[in-house]
């Protein structure tokens, strides 16, 4: 026998001479250990048998040796045994062949539990053999996991799409309209659906542990290769709170104002490196930093022109206000006030290079994030967007939620893109198998319904649309004159605006053959009503005449933002004062580069312009300079508009766009004009 065996015997221990400490658990003392081992048991109480030899209790997890000697096995079983004898002398009932099997099991299930730390260590000195092919099989599984979850959210996604709509048609969501959730403004979580997330990533999960500190935003994600972000003199200020809505507007401080007139120094120049000069001096400067994307994209760097964009929205966001929420839905920013508008021009920025990338529901996200700022006014006209992101994204519940919230008080089924869309979103529910049969019966009718109310509305969508599809009307169709060449003639230039965006923007979407066969069914049964005279039509031609009179400004700034071929050539060919004002909303909205391109394309940009103004948009006169008396005194028409706006930088661009022959008067009708909108 050993010695560490005879030492158990004996009660002893290496480097402890009083036995009797291994029989009293945590605290040794003179009282506790004269406690007689009867107590406990005639107490009632049940008390797990001490080990002797054990002073400490943690020293059990450790001990492997004392778990593999039997005779620590025989002493366990002596203890087992006489607990059982003092509890039958306590309750005077002999223990039978059930108990004895119970107290057996018990303690074959204490055998488990002890044994479990000594099964439980063996493997540990095999783990260390494991970690290599544990190493290389790690990604794998992390890769995985990320694409599981990807997989279960838009499981939950596609759940709670479907159960936003009951058999009554009523909308059940009670969330808001414009709610903005903040994992989908992350193009990445929406390319890893598609692609997984391995293929999203790549290799930068490694070197995401190297990387400096920066602030984490919602909008963007900041990368190395930005400059390091300091402040930047924008700050956001809370103007009120009227009815639960809170009014915010950011303020320039006067280091930014500074700033900001040697930008526009820099646009008058004409010349791309001088903003960036600027840039390398103030890097998060946000007009340099979308100007410079303009110039970027214009270029065919969309990489660069993207990121620039990003950095904007960057150092906007660093400036918000603490009680400033992206998600409520209860924050506004007023639009006529300048210092806003670089936020409004780079959200939309942001989501036309998202759309482009192929992210739609993401671009969605951000336009309900632009809606949510201005709802009733909706300076950029996002309505005019939305539910071609909506279709594309196959958020057709929210497509037919909006229309159903917003069709009483905005009459949105007057714009021709929710006149189509719509019905093609009900057409697109009636095609999903997972709905009942009721559900799938009442969105072929409001589709069917919808589409022939929209054709009859709006004619002159037909043949454009079956152009860019590249589809040849049948010879009734093409034959008849409601959808004949005089149906876009007649029609307002306005609506001409609103009906070539919408096919430039979503035909694509119409060129599935199942939609196809759909819009000829309905396009035969237009044809029917308007053969037989239904009033309807007449109604619609008659509203086609009083409305669509002329396009508000919000749609202007939408048609020059999108840049949609079809919509820019769909604007109207004006001269004289009409081009000087439609290049100061350009340049009043921020896009100088556009003003000056516009002016250019119209040819009003000559020697024989007898501006005095020098530089700014090509212009030559003799009276150059940076003179104002000298320049007053050799042009008469600088010297007779009002003070507030000779000294105004945007009217040295509009000068050069004044024709010949333009009188006093309408110069101080332009004057007039800019103060209006700078106010």
């Amino acid at each position: 026998m050993s010695r560490r065996a005879l030492r158990r015997l004996r009660g002893e221990q290496r480097g402890q001479e009083e036995p009797g400490l291994g029989q009293l658990g945590l605290v040794p003392g003179p009282a506790r250990c004269q406690e007689p081992p009867g107590v406990a048991a005639a107490a009632g109480g049940r008390r797990e048998p001490a080990r002797p030899g054990v002073s400490n209790r943690f020293e059990l997890i450790t001990n492997e040796e004392s778990e593999d000697d039997p005779s620590f096995k025989e002493e366990r079983v002596d203890a087992r045994l006489r607990e059982q004898d003092v509890a039958e002398r306590n309750s005077g009932v002999p223990i039978t062949e059930e108990t004895e099997g119970d107290g057996q099991r018990d303690g074959e299930d204490a055998d488990q539990q002890d044994q479990m730390p000594m099964s439980s260590n063996k493997p540990r000195k095999k783990k260390k053999k494991r970690k290599t092919k544990k190493a290389s099989a790690g990604e794998n599984l992390e890769d995985n996991d990320l694409e599981d979850i990807d997989s279960l959210l838009e499981k939950i996604e596609d759940t709670n799409g479907l159960s936003q709509q009951t058999q009554s048609g009523v909308i059940a969501d009670s969330r808001p309209l414009l709610y903005v959730e903040h994992r989908n403004l992350n193009p990445e979580n929406e390319l890893k659906r598609y692609f997984g997330a391995r293929a999203v990533l790549g290799d930068q999960r490694p070197r995401q542990r190297q990387r400096q500190y920066v602030r984490s935003t919602w909008l963007t994600a900041p990368k190395n290769t930005w400059p390091r972000y300091s402040k930047t003199g924008i700050a956001m200020q809370l103007v009120e709170t009227r009815r639960g809505v809170q009014y915010f507007t950011f303020e320039h401080h006067r280091e930014y104002q500074q700033v900001q007139f040697k930008f526009l120094d820099a646009v008058e120049s004409m010349d791309p490196n001088n903003i960036v000069l600027l840039l390398q001096m103030n890097p998060y400067h946000v007009d340099s930093l979308l100007q410079l994307s303009d110039v970027c994209r214009m270029q065919e760097d969309q990489e660069m022109a993207r990121d620039l964009i990003e950095r904007a929205l960057y150092s906007l966001e660093c400036a918000f206000h603490p009680v400033f929420s992206l998600t409520s839905g209860s924050c506004r920013l007023d639009y006529r006030r300048p210092e806003n508008r670089a936020f409004y021009l780079a959200l939309f920025k942001h989501l036309m290079f998202l759309e482009k990338r192929g992210c739609p529901r993401t671009a969605l996200e951000f336009c309900k994030l632009i809606l949510s700022l201005d709802p009733e006014n909706d300076p950029l006209c996002v309505l005019l967007l939305i539910d071609f992101l909506s279709l594309r994204a196959r958020e057709y519940g929210f497509l037919t939620r909006m229309f159903q919230e917003w069709e009483s008080h905005r009459n949105l089924s007057q714009l021709p893109n929710f006149a189509f869309s719509v019905p093609l979103a009900y057409f697109f529910l009636s095609q999903q198998e997972e709905r009942s049969e009721l559900e799938l019966s009442q969105a072929r009718e409001r589709a069917a319904r919808l589409i022939q109310l929209a054709l009859i509305m709006f004619p002159s969508v037909l043949m454009p649309l079956l152009d860019h599809c590249s589809v040849q009307a049948d010879a009734r169709v093409t034959s008849h004159s409601f959808f004949g060449l005089n149906a876009q003639i007649s029609q307002p230039p306005a609506l001409n605006q609103l009906t070539s965006l919408y096919v430039g923007r979503t035909h694509s979407l119409w060129k599935d053959p199942a939609v196809m066969a759909w819009l000829e069914t309905n396009v035969h049964e237009v044809l029917r009503k308007v053969d037989a005279r239904d009033p309807l039509v007449e109604e619609c031609e008659h509203k086609r005449k009083m409305r669509y009179q002329s396009a508000p400004r919000n749609i202007y700034r939408h048609v020059i933002l999108s840049e949609m071929k079809e919509a820019t050539a769909a604007l109207p060919l004006v001269r004289g004062l009409k081009v000087a004002q439609m290049a100061l909303l350009c340049a009043i909205e921020g896009l100088q580069l556009a003003a000056v391109s516009l002016c250019a394309a119209l040819g009003l940009l000559a020697a024989r312009t007898p501006c005095l103004v020098h530089g700014s948009a090509g212009a030559h006169c003799g009276a150059g300079g940076r003179d104002k008396k000298a320049r007053s005194k050799a042009c008469p028409k600088l010297s007779n508009i009002a003070p507030t706006v000779k000294g105004s930088p945007l009217v040295l661009l509009i000068m050069a766009c004044l024709p010949k022959q333009s009188s006093v008067f309408s110069i101080l009708l332009l004057g007039k004009d800019i103060l209006a909108l700078q106010k």
